[in-house]
């Protein structure tokens, strides 16, 4: 069987992307590993922060996405294309403490290899990293963020500074959300909404 070869180009791409143990610990840096264990206080601080500062309207508005209690079975997006935003909530300074951006595009890809790989191709923030099997209703993603139109994607473990960890779960049909705790820049938790 032949594949069309816009799907050969995204698996190519996409093997390009860290190759996967399995266990996102034995791949994850120690530092990366607690603040990923620290995802309800990230959850706690930056609701918290963002309530007392007038934005519980906005967020009663996101239903689901910013429930940290909602995680459905399968967690597993398929892969493909997807539309997806970034809400930031908190401020580890004096910057705002919630900030929800408009829509972009991000893809989902299964490596030849077996990887599924996440990746946000548009915006000045783009996301690329593999999502781990973890638990029944959530996948653990390794990744880093690259800043700016002009970088490539960035990959996990060759900076610190833009290295994110954080857990994908299914909030709705055809939706789905990446919640990064404790992100280096701008807020105290991230979240990446994806939608079919």
């Amino acid at each position: 069987m032949r594949l069309p070869v816009a799907i050969v180009l995204s698996l190519m791409a996409a093997g390009s992307a860290h190759a996967a143990s399995g266990d996102w610990r034995a791949d994850a840096k120690g530092s990366d590993v607690r603040r990923l264990e620290q995802l309800d206080e990230a959850w706690d601080a930056a609701l918290s922060q963002a309530r007392a500062e007038g934005h519980g309207r906005e967020l009663k508005a996101l239903g689901a996405l910013v429930d940290p209690d909602v995680s459905l079975a399968r967690p597993q997006p398929t892969p493909g294309a997807y539309r997806c935003r970034t809400i930031k909530l908190g401020s580890p300074s004096s910057g705002p403490s919630y900030v929800a951006y408009g829509w972009f595009r991000c893809r989902v890809a299964l490596t030849p290899g077996g990887d599924l790989i996440l990746e946000k191709t548009t915006g000045s923030q783009r996301q690329a990293g593999n999502l781990y099997p973890e638990a029944n209703r959530r996948l653990v993603f390794l990744g880093a963020v690259a800043w700016g139109t002009g970088e490539g994607r960035a990959r996990y473990g060759r900076d610190p500074d833009r290295d994110q960890v954080g857990v994908l779960e299914r909030v709705g049909a055809g939706q789905y959300r990446l919640a990064l705790p404790w992100p280096k820049q701008e807020s105290k938790l991230d979240i990446l909404e994806l939608r079919r």
